[in-house]
């Protein structure tokens, strides 16, 4: 029995211009190799198909959305790795210098805690709440936007990234 899932070129290419103009809209820069940036898409399309949510192509899914979260992309970690390797884990999001051929990518390592360490640290953040705020205060967990409302936003205004990628900070 195979896992495949077939992914069409419109597919692959209505998801790039819409990963390039979410970028560019946000500060942030694509790959400058389309084909590759392209390929990430596929594989982000894939995922997508196979869990229901665009985990990291580079990195291997849990299957399971909440255990994923922070590798569901943007991942938590790409704004650490662009701006220490000037590119993120998988390469779709690269630096400035990088998309202006100033400056190559390099490998990047991995910065993911193992499941376990990840799991502690959301109960530390939970149990660490301050219960005289008037509102919850909300962390987008991939750029670390913090707003205090009944609710996250639907969209991170700063990364874009959805609702769901908020977690309750106090």
């Amino acid at each position: 029995m195979t896992d495949e899932v077939t992914i069409s070129a419109d597919e692959v290419n209505r998801l790039y211009e819409k990963l390039k103009r979410e970028a560019e809209a946000g500060g942030y820069h694509l790959n400058p190799d389309a084909e590759f940036a392209r390929e990430l898409a596929r594989g982000l399309l894939t995922n997508e198909k196979r869990y229901g949510y665009q985990s990291c192509p580079c990195r291997l899914s849990a299957g399971e959305k909440q255990a994923d979260m922070d590798i569901i992309c943007p991942c938590d970690y790409r704004d650490a790795d662009v701006s220490e390797y000037d590119s993120c884990y998988c390469g779709l999001y690269v630096s400035d210098a990088v998309a202006k051929g100033r400056k190559n990518a390099g490998a990047i390592p991995e910065r993911r805690p193992p499941a376990e360490k990840r799991k502690r640290r959301k109960a530390r953040a939970v149990k660490s709440g301050l219960s005289s705020l008037s509102h919850p205060v909300w962390r987008c967990s991939v750029c670390g936007y913090l707003c205090a409302r009944e609710s996250p936003p639907d969209v991170c205004p700063i990364c874009k990234a959805k609702k769901e990628r908020f977690e309750r900070f106090i």
